[in-house]
């Protein structure tokens, strides 16, 4: 009786660690293969993008690479299944400086394209990027203070458009830079927060991006808070949540 009971509750064990393995297998499948998620934990893409905003990122956008799997283990080189950004994505890439680091920017130079910015103009094969004042963005200043900076409505060659600020104006650092040549099979990456981004027009921290290091396009926003939210006072998260945010797709 008792080896009986005994063996039933080894195999009711056995069958709870199938069934974690079998759980963990899918994770780690879904997550290479379709979907990972990503929060936003820096300001560099407002205001389309805010700290606190949690995403999905889809893997199959741009196929795979050794990028695409947990710990980017050296299984192979280059990218199968492949489709090329879109100027205008919002991607997922791993830091070139360091292939570990994930960033997240938007694709603003396509390969070969020469792209410069004067006088906080975007300039593409020597074209001034479409750019149209609208209302300002209240946001906070480096010293807590609330502001309205200007935010403007950028519309690239093809047609898409987006959101962006000038946290200072048009006068900052990276406001007025020299030509940059995307290389081949490389991509050039800017924040929408452009006084406020470290992207491919600083070379020495992040540079243009390789298509191997690509991990996916940013899709829809999942779950959003207060980047002043307390993971230690639950009573405020009802009026921390940005509930107008979840679900809204990404553009």
């Amino acid at each position: 009786m008792g080896s009986t009971v005994k063996k039933k509750e080894e195999e009711g064990l056995w069958e709870t660690i199938k069934v974690i393995i079998q759980a963990l297998l899918i994770a780690v499948v879904v997550r290479t293969v379709l979907f990972q998620p990503f929060n936003i934990p820096s300001g560099s893409l407002i205001p389309t993008l805010l700290i606190g905003d949690y995403l999905f990122v889809s893997k199959y956008a741009y196929g795979y690479s050794k990028h695409s799997i947990p710990f980017s283990p050296p299984v192979f080189s280059g990218r199968i299944f492949g489709s090329e950004p879109k100027r205008g994505d919002i991607a997922v890439f791993k830091l070139p400086k360091d292939n570990s680091t994930d960033y997240i920017k938007r694709v603003v130079g396509l390969p070969g394209d020469r792209i410069q910015v004067l006088g906080g103009v975007l300039h593409i094969n020597g074209q001034p990027v479409q750019r149209e004042r609208v209302e300002d963005y209240q946001t906070v200043d480096d010293f807590g203070r609330q502001t309205a900076v200007p935010r403007y409505k950028e519309t690239f060659p093809d047609g898409s458009s987006h959101f962006v600020i000038e946290l200072k104006g048009d006068r900052a650092y990276w406001d007025n830079t020299d030509v940059y040549t995307v290389k081949p099979n490389h991509y050039f990456m800017m924040g929408d927060n452009r006084d406020n981004s470290t992207d491919s027009r600083d070379e020495a921290s992040v540079g243009q991006v390789p298509a191997e290091n690509l991990v996916g396009r940013a899709e829809i926003i999942f779950f959003s808070i207060d980047e002043n939210a307390s993971l230690w006072r639950p009573w405020e998260w009802p009026q921390l949540i940005r509930w107008n945010r979840i679900f809204e797709r990404i553009k």
